[in-house]
């Protein structure tokens, strides 16, 4: 069973709809029991970091995240996920992450002539390889629609980048924590196999 954190963010239905097309049994809970038994987590989500860590100590789910990301169970974050799992954001200054992971969420330049939000299809290069891009080759195109990136400290965990006035650390993968700021719900082919791989890993990491 696939459990999808609930904490009232965007994008959750879309998600769900993408695994049970996968032939996936999916919940959507913030029931710690239930979080905590799954054999997958999935964190996705797309709004505002405060907002969005204020909505998860208020549901107390903040510990129970710890505790399955502890349990080594294969933990995916998608867009605003991904960036929960990191230390602060400077979309809300003063808000701390998850701190599952080391590196910041900062803005996209505005300087650069590029539209913000970004929103749109993006190619991919993959600088280390990960497990969720197996079976892909270099320059997959996925879709985006974010105002703010990763900067990740650790670059070993960053598995894809994307260019768009800067550099973007687009997916990273750390044991049994990947996490993605594009949305592989929405990317097509592309975006199925990643969710396929990402289905695939069992609680050893293979």
């Amino acid at each position: 069973m696939i459990a999808i954190i609930d904490y009232d963010a965007g994008n959750i239905r879309s998600v769900e709809n993408a695994l049970i097309a996968l032939g996936e049994e999916v919940v959507i809970t913030r029931d710690p029991e239930i979080l905590l038994l799954a054999e997958k987590v999935i964190l996705p989500g797309v709004g505002a970091f405060g907002d969005a860590m204020e909505k998860l100590h208020a549901y107390g789910l903040v510990d129970v995240i710890h505790q399955i990301v502890e349990k080594k169970t294969p933990f995916l974050g998608i867009c605003l996920g991904l960036q929960l799992l990191f230390e602060s954001s400077d979309e809300t200054p003063g808000v701390e992450g998850l701190g599952i992971l080391k590196g910041k969420i900062v803005a996209i330049p505005h300087d650069k002539g590029l539209k913000i939000p970004h929103i749109g299809w993006n190619s991919l290069s993959f600088p280390h390889e990960g497990r969720l891009f197996r079976g892909l080759s270099e320059n997959a195109y996925v879709y985006f629609v974010h105002s703010y990136y990763l900067q990740a400290e650790e670059e070993e965990i960053v598995k894809a980048t994307t260019e768009y006035g800067v550099t973007i650390h687009a997916s990273v993968e750390k044991d049994n924590v990947f996490a993605c700021q594009f949305h592989p719900e929405k990317s097509s082919a592309v975006g199925r196999k990643i969710l396929q791989n990402f289905l695939s890993i069992n609680r050893e990491g293979n």
